[in-house]
C-alpha cells in the first residue's frame, strides 16, 4: 500500500517476513501532519513492533521529529515498541544533537532492528 502525500510517501512492506513502514522523501513542518496520520494508520494494521525505515529519508527538521517522539509515545502506551531504520547522516545528525539517538531505537537494517 502506497500513499503519498505533500512530497512523502508511506509504505507498509514486508522484508523477511517482517512487516516495516517505509518513508521516503523530507520531512518537515509541511509534511509531518500527513506522516504521523499515515504512521498512526499503519501502526493500527500491525500487532509487533513499529519498525520506520527512514532511509530515504534526506532531511527531517523538528517538526519531524516531534511527530515521531510523539508516534513512540503512542506505540509504547499500547505495550509495543518502535524502531527507526537506516537514518541517513544528516536526519542522524539530527537525533545525536538533540540526545534522541538515546531516547529511540535506532537500527542500520531489518535484521537488526528485528533483533533490538
Amino acid at each position: 500500500m502506497s500513499q503519498s502525500s505533500s512530497g512523502i510517501q508511506v509504505n507498509l512492506t514486508t522484508t523477511d517476513g517482517t512487516a516495516v513502514v517505509v518513508v521516503a522523501g523530507e520531512i518537515d513542518m509541511h509534511t509531518s501532519p500527513r506522516l504521523r496520520t499515515l504512521l498512526l494508520e499503519h501502526a493500527g494494521k500491525l500487532t509487533g513492533p513499529l519498525l520506520v525505515d527512514l532511509s530515504a529519508v534526506g532531511h527531517m527538521d523538528s517538526s519531524g521529529v516531534g511527530t515521531l517522539v510523539f508516534i513512540k509515545r503512542e506505540i509504547e502506551r499500547s505495550g509495543r515498541r518502535m524502531v527507526l531504520i537506516g537514518l541517513q547522516p544528516r536526519v542522524r545528525g539530527v537525533f545525536e544533537i538533540t540526545n534522541l539517538d538515546r531516547f529511540f531505537t535506532i537500527a542500520r537494517n531489518v535484521a537488526e532492528a528485528v533483533g533490538a
